[in-house]
Formats: C-alpha cells, structure tokens, sequence
C-alpha cells in the first residue's frame, strides 16, 4: 500500500515555499534600498524607452490593474516612475522610469545577478538544465490543465 503524499511534499507546495524563501531573501536585501522585490521586479520590467502599460506591469506580477494602481501611486509619490496617457491609445495609461527609477533599476538587476551567481556557483550546468526544463514543463502542465478531463 502506497503512503499518502503529505501536503509538504507536494510539487505546489515546494514551488510555493522555494518561491516565498527567494522573495523573502530579495525583501531583507532591497528594504535598505527602500523599495521590495515586488517593486525591483516591476522596475527591471519597465521598458526604458517606449514604457510600460499599465496592463503589461500588472501581467508581470499576477495581479489585476487596479490591484496594481495602490503601488504605482506609491511609486510615483516617491519620485520612482511617471505616468503618461498611451498617445496610441488614448484609454491606456504608460508607465515611465523617472532617472531616480533607473537608478532602483540598476540595484535591483544588481541584486538579482548577484543572488543567481550565488545560485549558479552551487548548481553544476546539468542541475540548472535538468531543472529549468522541469519547470517549463511544470508551467505547460499547469497551463493545460483542466479538472473535468483529468
């Protein structure tokens, strides 16, 4: 008889607390920086020259634009980023990186290359392949999956 798959075991779970334990490090690094992983995350993403729609930065982190709309105010208070009507759609608002914000940027893409050549220096080339293809195939599953034919 098979033992039972205890919920600390299972592959949502792992993913989940591998994930949090990596957002937590980023936080403890970036809040003397005063900003959050979350926001270094939107920062990186912003392009630099044609913005960023306000629909795109909310896709990138998994939220809903008005769920977003609380931390662009707060980046725009603090000097972080601006926001302009889309000149080719008049109902879209861009996002820009004010010169403040590009310097954020710059810690935040330190922070991170930091972190995975740490990573990348305790996880031999096969290690990395093995497991970025496992999580490309985790997302597609994840992707297709529907509880009425499985």
């Amino acid at each position: 008889m098979r033992n039972p798959l205890k919920h600390q075991e299972t592959i949502d779970y792992l993913l989940k607390i591998v994930w949090q334990n990596m957002a937590n490090r980023y936080n403890q690094i970036v809040i003397e920086h005063g900003i959050t992983q979350k926001i270094g995350y939107l920062l990186i993403n912003i392009d630099e020259t044609e913005g960023t729609t306000v629909s795109q930065a909310a896709q990138l982190l998994g939220l809903k634009s008005t769920s977003l709309s609380r931390m662009l105010n707060h980046l725009e208070t603090t000097g972080l980023i601006y926001r302009e009507t889309n000149s080719g759609d008049k109902r879209s608002v861009k996002i820009y990186l004010t010169a403040e914000g590009k310097e954020k940027r710059q810690l935040a893409r330190q922070v991170v290359k930091q972190f995975n050549n740490y990573l990348n220096s305790r996880i031999n080339e096969k290690e990395r392949e093995y497991l970025s293809n496992l999580l490309k195939k985790i997302n597609t599953l994840t992707s297709n999956y529907d509880p009425d034919k499985h």
